[in-house]
């Protein structure tokens, strides 16, 4: 029996405007940025009612290491990524004023006022402050778009993170990157080796030129099926630009079991694998005693 199933957009964001938070401005965020100025007016030409509202948040400045690989210019250099990238979309969008804030986002976060996150952050610390501060919203659940990649592959996926504050779960939500890879949100398996390029140079010998527009793109067609469909049925994407391969992720309980995503009707919490190590080292040496 196939358990695939058809998620759909809550239809309340077909009747309001939808209110978007892009956290990361740099290789993929950019082109993300780019495609949302798309998403928006095509979804207007549609009929929706009022497309996107997005704010962008990220705390650094344009380098020369930065052009051609990213969506930046020369005489973008010394200006912070999240202003360059707002301002440019305002002149293409004419009668709306998209937001930036450089800033860095933290897991005391609270983001009620979004009802969609695209993280676009190259570190699990930047994914872990995504989870904790949809997790700190008041009620609900919301949409947690990631995207990430490595030298010639990545991923993309669309999941819901539900509030901390409630105790059930809907066994058809979509699991969120958190759940199907708990490392990725985990600071403590952080890369020390893993700093930002001097120049373009070495920047291409650590990722390949267009993987971060290649996840970009499919980030964003998921979207736009999303709001053009009004459902999905896939809910991600792994890209691997050296073998011209893409696998989809599919919504089926069945797949997601695979990666030890539980469905229960509870709400269960994401624990980091070192958090989960540290107590159960705890828990062996108190039986041990």
């Amino acid at each position: 029996m196939n358990a695939r199933l058809q998620h759909r957009l809550p239809a309340r964001l077909l009747a309001k405007r939808v209110e978007i938070l892009l956290v990361g401005a740099g290789g993929t965020g950019s082109r993300i940025l780019e495609k949302l100025v798309c998403l928006h007016r095509a979804l207007i030409a549609k009929g929706h009612p009022a497309g996107l509202m997005v704010t962008v948040v990220d705390p650094d400045t344009v380098s020369p290491a930065n052009i051609a690989r990213q969506a930046f210019y020369p005489g973008d250099v010394g200006g912070y990524k999240a202003d360059v990238l707002v301002n440019r979309a305002n002149m293409a969008l004419g009668d709306v004023r998209w937001k930036s804030a450089i800033a860095r986002l933290d897991t005391r976060a609270g983001l009620d006022g979004f009802d969609l996150v695209v993280g676009a952050v190259d570190n699990r610390a930047g994914r872990l402050a995504i989870l904790r501060g949809l997790e700190n919203c008041m009620s609900g659940s919301r949409y947690w778009l990631d995207t990430g990649n490595r030298a010639s592959d990545g991923q993309v996926v669309l999941g819901e993170v539900p509030s901390r504050r409630r105790q059930t779960d809907s066994k058809e939500r979509l699991p969120h990157v958190g759940e199907l890879y708990p490392q990725l949100i985990d600071p403590a398996a952080e890369d020390p080796d893993d700093a930002p390029s001097c120049s373009l140079a070495q920047a291409l010998e650590r990722q390949a030129l267009y993987i971060n527009a290649a996840v970009s793109d499919f980030a964003m067609n998921i979207l736009w099926t999303l709001f053009t469909d009004g459902q999905i049925d896939i809910h991600g994407a792994f890209i691997n630009m050296k073998r011209m391969t893409v696998t989809p992720l599919r919504a089926d309980p069945t797949v997601w079991e695979r990666f030890g995503v539980t469905r229960d009707g509870r709400r269960h919490k994401v624990v980091r694998p070192s958090v989960a190590a540290r107590t159960s080292a705890k828990v062996d040496q108190t039986c041990s005693v």
